[in-house]
């Protein structure tokens, strides 16, 4: 399977502290079990029956650059010959505006890394205490002058609708994002995932959710602000500037292979998606006995894995093409969603010209509730 996988996600468990609306696969304050990692991470990946020459490869977490300059040159040292990006690969690590500093620039370069994908979330200080964070605007601003000296491409990630913000502060956000001049902007409604602390403020009524007309006018205020700026809105929640799209995602977007490693990581071979343990400590411990560290898995039917790849098709701005879906997933995208499509059509939601179906700005910013119609 290894030859016709060009694509790989590397999982990094650690964080200074955890965000009060995360749900990720982490721990905060372990760095004692940073060595144990790198160790169980050799482990895992000489499983592989053979090297992997790699289109792209992700660095997420967790914090990757919470290992510091040193753990990052040390985390790739133990990829060995196990994945080898290719000369044009785009390598992304996610980074925290605390940890990059120039000698963290320097690993960058070292170890390959040509995307950074930096968690600004917000410049007002209200709404980063707000959401938990641990960075300040000026983190923010200082890092991005470092890094738009370094040659890097630089993603920022944005979360909207955080409680209190208004839609006047998130122009400002907006804004600032765009004079920093980032190649890439991902934003995201804030989501309130269940056992997290904001779920349980929420529950008892210390915070409360945006409602849902003003998260929505958010949105349109961002499609706005960044489209002027020269962003294209490529995905539902994804704007870049001309060719700064993010490859590595638009491999899962196609539902193309990839492998991933490290706890709580889900790799996929076009049918089948597996999910590591989500435990660091027990991922570690089988590791390090040389045990199975394989949690969930996934085995979707002919007509489900083509019905998914309709929806994240329909995710992105170019659409679905029916002669590409059918040649792909050997499935007509009418057969799976004829009467949905003429409905979101009729409400206008979608465009149809017969060969190309895609999501109008109405249909992109209600999108998450026509899944269901699909799936």
């Amino acid at each position: 399977m290894n030859s016709r996988i060009r694509h790989a996600y590397v999982h990094v468990p650690f964080c200074r502290h955890r965000c009060g609306y995360c749900d990720f696969t982490l721990v905060a304050g372990r760095d004692d079990l940073f060595e144990n990692y790198f160790t169980a991470l050799g482990v895992e990946l000489k499983r592989l029956n053979q090297p992997i020459k790699l289109d792209t490869l992700y660095l997420g977490g967790g914090t990757p650059t919470h290992l510091g300059p040193d753990g990052v040159k040390r985390l790739f040292s133990e990829f060995h010959d196990a994945l080898q990006p290719l000369p044009t690969a785009e390598v992304t690590i996610e980074a925290n505006p605390l940890d990059v500093s120039e000698s963290m620039i320097e690993a960058f370069h070292e170890c390959g890394i040509n995307r950074v994908s930096l968690g600004v979330q917000s410049l007002n200080s209200v709404t980063l205490k707000k959401l938990d964070r641990d960075h300040r605007e000026s983190d923010v601003r200082q890092v991005m002058n470092l890094l738009g000296k370094s040659g890097l491409t630089v993603s920022v990630d944005l979360i909207i609708a955080a409680p209190g913000q208004t839609l006047d502060l998130v122009a400002r956000d907006v804004e600032e994002i765009i004079s920093l001049c980032a190649h890439h902007v991902s934003v995201y409604c804030l989501t309130w995932e269940v056992g997290t602390a904001f779920w349980g403020k929420r529950a008892r009524g210390t915070l409360t959710p945006v409602v849902e007309d003003l998260e929505r006018e958010m949105f349109e205020l961002v499609i706005d602000q960044l489209s002027d700026a020269g962003y294209k809105q490529y995905e539902v929640s994804n704007f870049a500037q001309p060719a700064m799209t993010c490859r590595h995602n638009e491999a899962y977007w196609d539902c193309r292979a990839w492998e991933a490693f490290g706890p709580g990581a889900a790799r996929f071979d076009g049918r089948n998606r597996t999910t590591n343990l989500r435990s660091v400590s027990v991922w570690i411990k089988k590791l390090l006995n040389n045990q199975s560290v394989t949690g969930d898995v996934d085995t979707m039917t002919a007509e489900g894995a083509a019905r998914e790849r309709l929806v994240l098709g329909l995710r992105r701005r170019c659409g679905v093409d029916r002669p590409a879906f059918f040649q792909a997933s050997g499935f007509e995208v009418d057969d799976l969603a004829e009467k949905s499509i003429q409905e979101w059509v009729a409400a206008g939601f979608a465009e149809d010209d017969g060969r190309c179906i895609r999501l109008t700005r109405s249909g992109m910013l209600l999108s998450d509730s026509l899944w269901s119609a699909v799936l």
